[in-house]
């Protein structure tokens, strides 16, 4: 059988049956400190798919850091068929500094696909195409809500794209939404090279959440499993297909005070149900907060402390009621009482 040549990357050549972290200049701080965009590769000994998976393009979330993390520590990485590039941060200059952007105050998922001699971000996001996106056939893009916000994990999925809708389904998270394209974002500029990136927005900004992460992992592993590269051995199907979200709604403060939430992430709301009440600090004003529809609450407001017009929920709409509470619960079961989820080896 005629050997499968090394995978190359930057200046680096990764031998089949190996693995390696590569750093890749990206710039020189104003100090002379050198900033890189460091990427784990492990490549399979026998011929697949190449799959990359990313966090940190937003530095302050560092779910899909940890998600990353999980994932290379998996044992079934020894018997992986094809590539797997895994670049745990990749705006480090945002990751350091616990911030949402680059030192020139722009957002990395708004300047896609960048260019070599554009603005740190652009260069940044010249690199991520170049050496990461081009060289691979599926990317998986992990993301949380904003700082005082959390999402419900859920895979987001661009319009008539039946690929993307059918991997979602692998991966298998309680939510599945639908959500156009953002121009400047990674996944509208991969469409256009001709790849899909799915991408995973669950939890808060600077915040690590159990189910989150243990969401995000599992479904990594499912769509490798599906796509050839991984053995199915202690790796599970979901129990149920995913709540499908055609469309969400940001449901806002009607005025400023205190935000008291009665329905959690994740949570069920009939059309009139109370999902929450804003009073003022005397406790003179109180004004409710209902459900303008049937729906799924995927994203919600953490601070308690809000202004009139702030987001507070996103609500999303859901074709049956009852449907979507078995599945929402059966994911979530599963995902807490998941033997792939050891403690000795998560830790």
């Amino acid at each position: 059988m005629k050997a499968r040549p090394p995978f190359t990357i930057g200046h680096a050549e990764v031998a089949p049956g190996s693995r390696l972290t590569v750093d890749l200049p990206v710039s020189v701080l104003s100090d002379h400190t050198p900033v890189t965009m460091s990427a784990h590769v492990v490549h399979g000994r026998r011929d697949g798919p190449v799959i990359f998976v990313s966090g940190g393009v937003h530095g302050n979330e560092v779910i899909g850091v940890e998600i990353v993390r999980r994932l290379l520590r998996t044992p079934n990485l020894a018997v992986l068929k094809g590539t797997l590039i895994a670049v745990p941060i990749v705006n480090a200059f945002g990751f350091i500094s616990r911030s949402r952007y680059l030192p020139d105050r722009r957002d990395l998922n708004r300047v896609f696909p960048g260019s070599e001699h554009g603005s740190l971000a652009s260069r940044l996001a010249h690199l991520f195409m170049t050496e990461i996106v081009a060289r691979s056939d599926l990317g998986i893009d992990l993301h949380s809500a904003a700082i005082h916000r959390t999402n419900f994990p859920q895979i987001r999925i661009p319009p008539g794209n039946p690929r993307a809708r059918d991997l979602a389904g692998v991966f298998g998270p309680p939510i599945v939404m639908r959500s156009a394209l953002r121009e400047g974002s990674l996944r509208s500029a991969a469409m256009e090279m001709g790849k899909d990136v799915l991408l995973y927005e669950a939890g808060e900004g600077l915040r690590f959440d159990e189910l989150s992460v243990r969401a995000g992992l599992a479904g990594i592993l499912r769509v490798m499993r599906h796509m050839g590269m991984l053995p199915a051995k202690g790796i599970s199907k979901p129990k149920t297909p995913p709540q499908f979200c055609s469309s969400s709604k940001w449901l806002r403060a009607p005025m400023g005070g205190l935000l008291r939430v009665y329905k959690a992430d994740g949570g069920l709301v009939r059309q009139g149900e109370l999902m929450g009440s804003v009073s003022d600090p005397f406790g003179e004003e109180d004004q409710e907060i209902l459900a303008p529809f049937d729906g799924l609450i995927v994203g919600r407001a953490m601070m308690p402390v809000v202004n009139e017009g702030d987001a507070v929920f996103n609500l999303g709409s859901i074709r049956s009621f009852e449907r979507a509470g078995d599945t929402v619960e059966d994911l979530s079961t599963q995902l807490e009482d998941d033997p792939m989820f050891d403690e000795d080896e998560i830790i």
